[in-house]
């Protein structure tokens, strides 16, 4: 694994979700990362579910993070709905949380983002891996924790970087779809902001084989990756034809762990808010004036648009085996 030089304090805000376990046991196992929190809202699941499903993995696992429960919609726009498809019933495809003894936080998500951040003021990183919504409301509670978050991370959006658009529209990703009034309030907002989206997100791939020697060779974990991930392979085998999937939520982790393995293009991002584009991100990286500018005037920010995958595939692969020997 190497020498891990520090230690980065997240609070992983997630709707759990298939790829969002893959992206929580990788937190976890990494010893350069202090998983603080896990903040849930709507997305891949409805809330209950999704909430269920951290609390479950914080007990299956025996994390010290904290769990609070988030939003359960978006801002503005109509709710459109669980991806069931993407992640069945109840967000973990074929695996059902068993029983629950664990218990939220007593706050609501961005509650608990607001007094963490000022607790640890410059400390603590904001990765999000599902729609924006918890950080708008603590943004819209707390404008000042902008100038006091170490950085953020989103996996969300698409820029047509590397012939990647949308996922969920020709055009919008899943996460930015979700909530696109959160997703412009937080990319406009005066924080340092790394976005990881489906530019690189889909150049990384967890082969049908490379599932299967972390089955094998990482231990439970392993075991439970494998399981978990049964059904996302199907909808990927069914609705793209590849024996795999893309390494979307990880991908955010993989960026705290090692920043170096992304290509990033600074400017300022803006999402479309309604009509048929809506949940488009856009990113304006070039010094071009124009009579009407609504990006000029907010925080340049940064976009992942090349990542060197197999570096990545090797960092989560060795994190979980590394995490996993002890877990037979």
């Amino acid at each position: 694994m190497g020498e891990d030089v520090k230690t980065h304090k997240i609070i992983l805000d997630t709707d759990p979700g298939i790829d969002d376990a893959m992206a929580i046991l990788f937190a976890e196992a990494h010893p350069a990362i202090e998983l603080l929190a896990i903040t849930t809202v709507f997305g891949n699941a409805t809330i209950e579910n999704g909430t269920r499903n951290a609390l479950w993995l914080k007990q299956k696992y025996g994390m010290k993070a904290d769990v609070a429960r988030g939003a359960a919609a978006p801002l503005l726009r109509e709710p459109v709905g669980p991806t069931t498809v993407v992640h069945g019933p109840s967000g973990f495809g074929d695996v059902q949380a068993g029983e629950v003894t664990l218990i939220p936080d007593p706050r609501p998500a961005w509650q608990y983002i607001v007094e963490t951040v000022k607790a640890h003021p410059g400390e603590i990183t904001l990765v999000t891996i599902g729609p924006l919504t918890n950080l708008a409301l603590a943004l819209e509670a707390a404008p000042e924790v902008a100038a006091l978050v170490k950085e953020v991370v989103v996996m969300g959006g698409a820029f047509g970087v590397n012939g990647h658009r949308g996922n969920v529209t020709p055009y919008a990703e899943a996460n930015i779809h979700d909530d696109p009034d959160a997703a412009d309030r937080v990319f406009t907002a005066p924080w340092p902001l790394v976005i990881i989206g489906l530019d690189v997100t889909q150049q990384s791939i967890f082969t049908a084989d490379y599932l299967d020697a972390l089955r094998d060779d990482a231990g439970e974990p392993g075991r439970f990756l494998w399981d978990v991930s049964r059904f996302y392979l199907r909808f990927y085998s069914e609705r793209i034809g590849m024996a795999g999937c893309h390494v979307h939520d990880p991908s955010a982790i993989a960026y705290v762990i090692d920043p170096a393995l992304f290509t990033l293009r600074k400017g300022p991002v803006r999402v479309i808010t309604e009509g048929p584009a809506i949940g488009h991100t856009l990113q304006k990286f070039d010094d071009t004036r124009h009579p009407h500018d609504e990006w000029a005037d907010c925080p340049a920010q940064q976009v992942g648009v090349a990542v060197r995958d197999q570096a990545l595939l090797a960092l989560y692969r060795d994190t979980l085996v590394a995490w996993g020997k002890g877990r037979r």
